[in-house]
């Protein structure tokens, strides 16, 4: 079973950046898509951001433009750097693994606090 480990959440206040790190094993990482969910109290998850292990990114609207997702496949670690915060993006980011329409398990996560 994948094993995530997400790291790099804290606060910040609006307009500052964070780096989020979510690393991998336990699978070929390589070989899978990446993505980065986010969940705020009383609401759904929802995906945010994806990485195909080829490379092709995807962003929810809410975030295009803010973040950027990337991979490195020799540390098995996906980020999700994050510019020009908002307190709407106050919430836990997750990461998992997406292979053949089946997702891993769902770690921890990080906790993201934008606040003035």
């Amino acid at each position: 079973q994948v094993q995530l480990v997400e790291s790099g959440g804290g606060l910040v206040q609006p307009g500052g950046s964070l780096r989020l790190s979510c690393a991998a094993s336990g699978i070929i990482f390589s070989r899978y898509d990446m993505v980065w969910y986010r969940q705020a109290p009383g609401k759904q998850r929802e995906l945010v951001a994806g990485i195909t292990s080829g490379g092709r990114t995807n962003y929810a609207d809410s975030v295009k433009g803010r973040f950027t997702i990337s991979r490195d496949n020799a540390k098995n670690t996906v980020y999700l750097q994050m510019n020009s915060l908002k307190p709407e993006d106050t919430a836990v980011y997750y990461c998992n693994s997406m292979r053949g329409g089946v997702r891993g398990n769902w770690g921890q996560g990080t906790q993201v606090t934008v606040s003035s």
